[in-house]
């Protein structure tokens, strides 16, 4: 082989690896090599997942499999002894089978009036746009820098959250909330801070959360029990 054409191709070998490292720093889930990927829920003690579920035979396939009705009915914010006021419903690869490989994914959220709030929380695995559909949200999220960037939307306003950075919403108005989100993401992963630190089991050690918080045992302890252990 020709030296230069030689040279060439290992530039150009070159060339892809690096593309394709850039790809794989800057993605969200990993593209699909093939049309659909239904999830098949019963197959989960099959061969080894890296990532989504293992994919059911196309000929057992439906239209059922890419619908998913409930984001259509508002939640209870009251019932169950939530004391947030706010109850996230998502469509996720969990309940929607068709998702599998596809990485996207939405929810709604509820608000009450006045309050209402999904605390402070991040999505590790997506950025979050936000659709306010009813009612006026405060938002939020901080960046690594501890800067707040917060600001009010309101109905027909967007907001977007950066993957991974802690955020929150609250309803500011006299009517109830509404926002439906998406992520790039076919499962965001959700973790709330005060049941991340606090409500953990096995538990974060107290004097860790002590020194963390500049507090006592007593208060981290208090706390704690707030918090129902998973």
């Amino acid at each position: 082989m020709p030296a230069k054409l030689t040279t060439l191709l290992v530039v150009s070998f070159a060339v892809l690896l690096s593309l394709a490292a850039a790809s794989l720093l800057v993605a969200g889930d990993p593209d699909m090599l093939q049309d659909i990927c239904v999830a098949d829920y019963k197959s989960l003690q099959g061969p080894l997942r890296v990532n989504g579920f293992p994919c059911k035979p196309e000929a057992n396939v439906t239209a059922d499999d890419f619908f998913f009705p409930g984001l259509a009915k508002p939640a209870d914010v009251y019932g169950g002894g939530n004391l947030m006021g706010s109850v996230v419903t998502a469509a996720d690869v969990n309940n929607l089978p068709g998702l599998n490989t596809l990485g996207v994914s939405m929810t709604r959220v509820d608000y009450a009036p006045w309050g209402g709030v999904n605390p402070p929380h991040t999505h590790p695995r997506a950025t979050e746009i936000l659709f306010v559909v009813e009612g006026t949200l405060e938002v939020g999220f901080v960046t690594t820098a501890n800067r707040l960037i917060t600001r009010l939307v309101p109905k027909g306003g967007v907001f977007v959250f950066p993957r991974g950075l802690v955020h929150y919403e609250r309803s500011v108005g006299e009517k109830a909330a509404v926002a439906i989100s998406t992520f790039d993401s076919q499962l965001p992963g959700t973790q709330t801070v005060g049941d991340t630190l606090f409500g953990v089991a096995p538990p974060v050690a107290t004097d860790v959360l002590v020194r963390a918080f500049q507090t006592d045992g007593g208060v981290v302890e208090n706390i704690k029990s707030k918090f129902q252990h998973k």
